[in-house]
């Protein structure tokens, strides 16, 4: 027998939730083309061969890549499902050279890994990702960091975010004399979750305790120190920070943080829920990843977030779809024209021909606002009975008069 249930790892989104997906989804794109970045879409199904960490524009693979879904078409071909869009990118920028510089693109769409679940961990999920290619400058990253922010402030969700250099955190790891420096870095971008005293604990394994504490000494220092003693890096997150400062931002500096090992080349950032650990978006510039199938070098900056985690984090208030429900008293055809009339005045409604009765418990059971009873003696008057269902009050409303009520609604 055949199970009827959802794939674990795998949901459904049906109202409200669905409706405020869709209208956290509209905020987020609106935001997009605000800034000049224009759309994209890209299959949900690539080669496999394209994402093989030896064919990637990456040095090492992550997680990500491994934990791709891998299936063959009738011909045999290993194919795989996106579990990203960044290589998509890479394929983009190869097979059409000649796109104008800066490229700003954003796009929207479902990717798939096939990973362990845990209960904000799918094996399907929407990424919303915006990128700028071909501009080496900190006001491209800058840029992302603000149109960030503002999507976070109409979605209602108070957010900081924090900034970090590749190359800064790579200097001072080396500065200290440990060999090990990518391993020390993924225990270091693991003091969140762990904690200091379980990270130094693990840094055992890759240096003595002299040097631990020397380089978590040198994690206390300022900004300022590692300008002045010309650590590689430290000027560009200075320039970060001043750039950020003309659109209002306030970046919080982590020198712990460290992001995608063999991806990331110079700032990195990720934007937390104020005062949580929690990550909303992550990003920073890729300067060695989307040119590598041309064989150069290409600048580039972005920035990723998961639709449904903004939109569990997002407090905005999403109006009800369907603005009225018309109820037909043997007056179909009066009632269609009158349907008609209205959505094209941008007015969503339903037409309901049941008794009235059981349309109005149907309205209830929708919560929708308003309903309009279309009966012989409304037609006669040239008037339609308007009930308000929170109230339950009632009106008589010309055609003119509905229209402009409801299209303030």
């Amino acid at each position: 027998m055949i199970e009827i249930e959802t794939v674990k790892g795998f949901q459904d989104f049906l109202p409200p939730e669905s409706l405020k997906r869709a209208k956290v989804r509209e905020i987020i794109e609106k935001w997009f083309k605000r800034y000049g970045f224009t759309p994209i879409e890209t299959p949900v199904i690539e080669f496999d061969e394209l994402m093989k960490p030896d064919n990637l524009p990456t040095e090492e693979e992550d997680e990500a890549v491994s934990d791709r879904f891998r299936l063959k078409d009738r011909g045999g071909r290993n194919l795989g499902l996106r579990y990203e869009f960044t290589f998509q990118l890479s394929r983009i920028l190869k097979q059409n050279p000649n796109l104008k510089m800066p490229f700003k693109r954003y796009q929207i769409g479902e990717v798939f890994r096939d990973e362990p679940i845990s209960g904000n961990r799918f094996r399907q999920f929407t990424q919303c990702d915006i990128d700028i290619v071909g501009d080496p400058s900190v006001n491209a990253d800058a840029e992302v960091l603000a149109l960030t922010l503002d999507v976070l402030k109409e979605l209602k969700i108070p957010a900081e975010i924090q900034v970090n250099n590749r190359k800064l955190i790579k200097g001072i790891i080396e500065s200290v004399e440990i060999a090990n420096v990518k391993n020390v870095m993924i225990e270091l971008d693991k003091i969140d979750k762990l904690g200091e005293d379980e990270v130094k604990n693990n840094l055992r394994k890759y240096a003595d305790t002299n040097k631990i504490l020397t380089l978590f000494k040198l994690f206390e220092k300022p900004l300022e120190f590692f300008k002045q003693n010309a650590f590689d890096g430290a000027e560009e997150l200075e320039d970060l920070l001043d750039r950020c400062s003309d659109y209002g931002i306030k970046p919080k500096i982590n020198l712990f943080m460290v992001r995608g090992l063999g991806y990331y080349t110079g700032n990195i950032f990720e934007v937390k829920v104020t005062g949580k650990k929690e990550t909303i978006a992550g990003g920073g510039r890729y300067d060695k990843s989307v040119g590598k199938f041309l064989g150069r070098d290409l600048p580039a900056v972005g920035i990723s977030f998961g639709l449904e985690r903004v939109s569990s984090l997002s407090q905005i208030k999403v109006r009800k779809q369907t603005t009225a429900l018309l109820i037909s008293i043997s007056q179909d055809k009066a009632s269609a024209s009158l349907a008609k009339k209205l959505r094209k005045e941008n007015i969503s409604c339903m037409l309901s021909f049941e008794r009235p009765g059981k349309s109005l418990e149907y309205a209830n059971s929708l919560e929708i606002p308003y309903v309009v009873f279309i009966g012989e003696e409304e037609i006669g008057k040239k008037k339609f009975k308007i009930r308000d269902m929170k109230s339950g009050s009632e009106n008589l409303l010309t055609e003119k008069q509905l229209i402009s009520f409801l299209s303030k609604k």
